[in-house]
């Protein structure tokens, strides 16, 4: 794992009263980025054409679920703000979401779910505080195996060297088929 970076800005848990939006637009990045440079025009028109309003209820209400579960599941990351130049917008500029303790048994281990951080923020170290969340989340979950899953796309070499430096090792591969 790397060392602590210094952070442009903190990381906290996730607060339903007042990041339910920005966890949207953030979840809506993420989507969207699936497909971004990763599997042509085709891939990314498969994970937009998903973002309707009744996935957004319906995925919001599964991280409410899992945060009353473990409050320390979903974090969100905010940039520090300049306030004498306007800076960047205020809100989350990133989250990760580890599965909850009860969810283990799945792959045997704690499960990263997501990890994004808004390309705006990329390089500033806030990728690095929010894995460091992830990873203390899941070292305090009683897991089958002590490990952490995650699913990256082959293709995302920018991903994978991320996960990489974090000590991640591919581990099988996942399949999946049309229903």
């Amino acid at each position: 794992m790397s060392e602590q970076a210094d952070v442009d800005g903190r990381v906290r848990p996730y607060d339903p009263q007042i990041d339910r939006e920005a966890l949207w637009k953030l979840k809506r990045g993420f989507e969207l980025g699936i497909g971004e440079g990763t599997g042509g025009d085709e891939k990314g028109a498969v994970y937009e054409e998903k973002l309707t309003e009744r996935y957004r209820d319906r995925w919001l209400a599964w991280v409410d679920r899992c945060v009353e579960e473990d409050p320390g599941c979903v974090v969100v990351a905010e940039a520090e703000r300049d306030d004498v130049t306007g800076g960047r917008d205020a809100g989350p500029v990133g989250y990760a979401f580890v599965l909850p303790e009860s969810l283990s048994f799945v792959w045997d281990a704690a499960v990263l779910n997501e990890i994004f951080v808004a390309p705006d923020e990329r390089g500033t170290g806030i990728a690095d505080a929010l894995m460091d969340a992830a990873v203390e989340c899941a070292r305090s979950q009683d897991l089958p195996l002590d490990r952490m899953v995650l699913d990256v796309d082959r293709e995302n070499d920018r991903a994978r060297a991320f996960y990489e430096r974090y000590g991640f090792e591919h581990w099988g591969e996942m399949v999946a088929r049309g229903l």
